[in-house]
């Protein structure tokens, strides 16, 4: 009988520890950010390329749809952007060509492996949409 004890407390710690082990970690979330569900955004775009070892410069415009504007990441001001890359170039938004209202220019320097390709993605609000 004392022995089935110590296999329930046992097996009630180990269901225990994987109980705390699937918690997820609060302290992984930003602070003070808010949920993602708080956001407008309804639609994303993008543009994409590749390039060569040794090319010098590629740009690309994300088109803008009729009627939308770019959503803001939730809490803050900044336009909800993502740029993914493979190889080794450095890439971004182009603060010249770039108004955020009619054109969005995404650009990328020297191919320094022997290929490199980018997406610059930009989410959308078209609630306001007629």
């Amino acid at each position: 009988m004392h022995s089935s004890r110590i296999v329930r407390i046992i097996l009630a710690m180990v269901l225990f520890g994987i109980t705390l082990s699937a918690t997820p970690d609060a302290s992984a979330a930003e602070p003070g950010s808010p949920p993602l569900s708080e956001s407008s955004a309804t639609t994303e775009f993008n543009c994409s390329f590749g390039m060569a070892k040794g090319e010098v410069r590629q740009t690309c415009q994300v088109p803008i749809p009729a009627g939308c504007m770019v959503a803001h990441f939730p809490g803050t001001a900044k336009p909800w952007t993502n740029i993914s890359k493979g190889g080794n170039t450095q890439c971004k938004f182009d603060d010249k060509t770039t108004d955020w209202k009619t054109r969005i220019t995404g650009t990328c320097g020297k191919c320094r492996t022997g290929h490199c390709s980018v997406q610059f993605i930009v989410k959308f609000d078209c609630s306001q949409r007629k």
